[in-house]
Parts: structure tokens; sequence; C-alpha cells
């Protein structure tokens, strides 16, 4: 008597994953990308809810457009510090990082639209013997 074993159904192929790390003034964002629907999500929700103002979604998007990824590939990222402004920035480096990952033809395109160069403007530190970081005491002549 042959015994018959069930059949095995093969497991999915695992989910690749690209991954970028962007920085803008003192924020700072991890951004994952895998093929998808084109979904972005920004620490826990979705690009129009977290970033109210157009100017940070399109500036999240630009990466994207760029390179004509828009709707191809789902990202997944965890912004912290600093502003709603800033962390746009730094997720904007993220997908653009993550992107030169996925395809290494992407580096024209990104680098023609500017969006490789990280943005190093700080805020400058406050000196000893001054009130803020260049002004200084206020002159009396009497």
């Amino acid at each position: 008597m042959s015994e018959q074993r069930p059949i095995e159904a093969e497991a999915p192929a695992p989910k690749e994953y690209y991954w970028g790390t962007g920085r803008r003034k003192t924020s700072g964002a991890r951004v994952r990308m895998s093929r998808g629907s084109g979904k972005i999500t920004v620490n826990g929700r979705e690009l129009d809810i977290f970033f109210k103002e157009d100017k940070d979604r399109s500036q999240v998007r630009a990466p994207l457009s760029a390179t004509k990824t828009l709707g191809l590939y789902d990202c997944v990222a965890t912004a912290e510090g600093g502003g709603i402004t800033g962390q746009a920035g730094a997720v904007s480096l993220g997908i653009s990082r993550a992107l030169l990952k996925i395809d290494e033809n992407n580096l024209p395109a990104l680098r023609d639209a500017g969006l490789l160069t990280r943005d190093s403007r700080m805020k400058e530190r406050k000196k000893y013997g001054l009130h803020g970081a260049r002004r200084g005491t206020q002159f009396s002549k009497r």
C-alpha cells in the first residue's frame, strides 16, 4: 500500500527590500523600499496624512517622479527629529539612495534633479561670551 504525501505548496519568494538613509538639519529618516503598488508610509501614517503641506509631499515624491518609478515601489519610512520640512527632505534623500541601490541606471536622473546631495545646513551653535551664535553684548558708550 502506497502512502500518499500531502502536496507541499511552495513558499512565496521572500520580498526583497532596499534600504536608504537620509538626513537634513536635525532630522533623520530610514527608508525601506520594495516592489509594490506605490504606497508611501511615514511613521505608520500615509504620506498625505503625515505631510500636510503640498511642498513636502511633492518633495518626498520627487525621486520617484525623476526616475519614472512612481507607483512601482512601496516605501516605508521612519523619520525622527527636527521639523516637518526637515523630515520631508530626509525621507526624500532616503528614497533617492534606495532607488540608487535598486538600479544604478537611476544615477543620472537623480543627480540632475539634485536629489542625491545632502542639505548640510544646520543651526549654528551658540558661542561662549555671546548671546547667540553671533549676537554680542549691547554696546554702551557711557
